[in-house]
């Protein structure tokens, strides 16, 4: 099978390992034997996106958001008729900002997203940062991550982590994190996303295949070793979130 992914940004918004995702889902689906292109695309570029098969954007400053979003917007109708035709989406950190209704400044000003999404963003002037346990309807492990915000988000009706036991939400300690629709993934999460959640990781891939009316393969790849990180990782945070 062919897969085509679209990455938005490489440069201006790569905070934290954020390319990471983009190699662990082309390693992943490669090992199912699909032959995988990478197209990266650059402010002012003007891709075809219009055969995408999984689009994503990561991380990048408050700055270097609304710099790509001046992009971006030329992207919203065909992202849009993508993402309603189920194609498979990830937007990490900062990038998640961009697909709601507006973003507003520390210093009041504002600017349009793209509206794929109804919620709206208001950033101030204090950073949230650290671990963040939670939980996802999408499968029964947690999901682990690391945030750093000054970003609160605001209407979000079907969230990606439905509830932590340790971290900020979109708007609140212990809340609700993330954006989720059909097949659009997105998290104020940073860094290696998929590579920290191997289950996550599978999820995407499965997305990628459910759009083509096919199964995800049942001899699926196993990455031992981000298998063994994630669970390092999953005890120590469960462990202090029940201490809290």
């Amino acid at each position: 099978m062919d897969v085509r992914i679209i990455h938005f940004y490489p440069d201006l918004m790569g905070l934290y390992g954020s390319r990471a995702n983009v190699l662990a889902l082309k390693r992943y689906l490669e090992h199912l034997d699909c032959d995988v292109t990478v197209e990266q695309v650059s402010p002012g570029g003007g891709a075809d996106i219009s055969r995408g098969d999984f689009f994503y954007m990561g991380a990048g400053t408050e700055r270097a958001a609304r710099a790509a979003m001046a992009d971006f917007s030329r992207y919203a109708e065909p992202l849009k008729a993508a993402a309603q035709d189920n194609a498979a989406m990830l937007f990490a950190g900062t990038a998640m900002d961009l697909l709601g209704k507006s973003a507003k400044e520390a210093d009041g000003s504002s600017y349009e997203g793209l509206g794929l999404a109804s919620f709206t963003v208001e950033h101030g002037k204090k950073r949230i940062v650290g671990d963040v346990y939670g939980h996802t309807d999408l499968y029964p492990e947690a999901i682990v991550g690391f945030m750093n915000k000054c970003g609160m988000v605001s209407g979000v009706e079907t969230p990606l982590l439905t509830g932590l036991d340790l971290g900020f939400g979109n708007e609140k300690e212990r809340g609700p994190e993330g954006f989720h629709w059909k097949n659009v993934f997105a998290s104020q999460l940073t860094g290696p996303l998929l590579v920290k959640n191997p289950k996550l990781l599978e999820t995407v891939a499965a997305a990628v295949y459910a759009r083509r009316g096919k199964p995800l393969p049942v001899d699926r790849p196993a990455d031992r070793w981000a298998e063994k990180a994630y669970a390092v990782t999953e005890e120590q945070l469960r462990a202090r979130a029940q201490s809290k």
